[in-house]
């Protein structure tokens, strides 16, 4: 898979700009605060329907215009095929194949991408939040179930807070309306918790041989699930759905104190672990960054493995942030399977055969235009 051509209309800096490209390694190049990430997120955009950068939509709206508007078309095994992104403060419009989306969870995964930025660093030594957001972006490119569990998870989690919080200042007193909002509740999270465990047993399973390729072989990568209820990967959803009923009776007094909701997918948290220590906490910083790039990696294989077709990988500005050995581990790994971008002030000091035989493309205020 790989993107021919791209149109961005009072998109972030943009003002109009349509760029065509290559299945190769396409390189973007340009000073700081010129509009080189903003290219790269406007390609995840597209495929993701979300920012990783904002979660406030309006932010990628052209200062003092109505709309942005991103237009793209992808190469698959067998078909070209047009996609549509309008973002307006009203929402977000999308189409595939000149069809309109009715949700964008049917949107979502017809264009896959994989983003490796330096803020993907935090994967390991970040907040919980921040590997949840991962997990729950890389599921729903392949499957657009786990997307309409997640929105129907969030639903009622609110509603079952807005609950919690009425009980909390003594405006709600009815027990049962709120073991009705658990059960809902917990019917989505058994879901939701099922679908991770089988992800991230897929996911260990090509990060563990590429982690001990980076590390010539002395480091064992191991990436286990913790969920916030004591359940088990093996287990029906009927006895995980006992474990969450255990959780909820042993905290509800205390939920209704607090006027939150203490357990479920949102609370929960994935580990890194190499020899059997936690990264996060005992790791350097370079195996840190080695698990990090493994674990991206390993997403590319992965999606690969799902749905037959490469994913379009964006590195954006994180060439610098690696060492000599990690980058010509990456660029091997990619070279003329999987087309990339990359975005960076200059390539002087990355020697390697995939940068020289790639299209350049240079940024100033907005304006892109390829050099070579």
């Amino acid at each position: 898979m790989y993107i021919e051509q791209l149109a961005l209309k009072n998109y972030r800096n943009y003002d109009s700009v349509s760029i065509e490209f290559e299945n190769k390694v396409n390189v973007i190049l340009g000073e700081n605060a010129q509009g080189k990430t903003n290219v790269m997120e406007s390609i995840y955009v597209l495929a993701m329907a979300k920012s990783h950068r904002t979660t406030n939509d309006k932010d990628l709206i052209r200062w003092d215009q109505e709309y942005a508007k991103i237009d793209g078309r992808i190469q698959k095994q067998h078909s070209s095929l047009p996609l549509q992104l309008i973002i307006s403060k009203k929402g977000k419009k999308a189409k595939f194949n000149h069809i309109e989306q009715r949700k964008l969870s049917q949107y979502v995964g017809n264009m896959n991408v994989v983003m490796f930025a330096p803020e993907d660093l935090n994967l390991v030594k970040g907040s919980p939040q921040v590997r949840r957001r991962f997990i729950d972006m890389e599921i729903g490119q392949v499957s657009p179930i786990y997307l309409h569990d997640m929105s129907q998870y969030q639903k009622i989690l609110q509603q079952r807070n807005h609950f919690l919080k009425m009980m909390q200042i003594k405006k709600q007193t009815d027990q049962t309306m709120l073991e009705i909002l658990t059960e809902q509740f917990i019917d989505m999270s058994v879901k939701i918790v099922k679908k991770r465990f089988e992800f991230l047993r897929l996911l260990q399973k090509w990060a563990e041989p590429i982690h001990n390729g980076i590390s010539r072989g002395i480091e064992q990568l191991e990436i286990t699930y913790k969920p916030s209820v004591d359940v088990l990967e093996d287990q029906e959803l009927s006895k995980m759905k006992l474990s969450f009923e255990e959780k909820f009776n042993k905290l509800r007094i205390r939920e209704i104190e607090r006027g939150t909701t203490l357990f479920g997918p949102h609370r929960d948290d994935l580990q890194f672990l190499v020899n059997g220590r936690d990264v996060q906490t005992f790791g350097s910083q370079g195996q840190q960054r080695t698990t990090a790039l493994s674990v991206k990696l390993a997403e590319i294989e992965l999606i690969h493995s799902e749905i037959r077709e490469y994913p379009i990988l964006l590195l954006d500005d994180v060439l610098s942030e690696l060492d000599d050995y990690r980058q010509s581990h990456l660029l091997n790994t990619i070279q003329g399977r999987v087309q990339t971008f990359v975005t960076t002030t200059s390539v002087d000091g990355i020697h390697h055969q995939t940068l020289k035989e790639a299209s350049m493309f240079e940024v100033v205020s907005g304006q892109i235009e390829k050099v070579n």
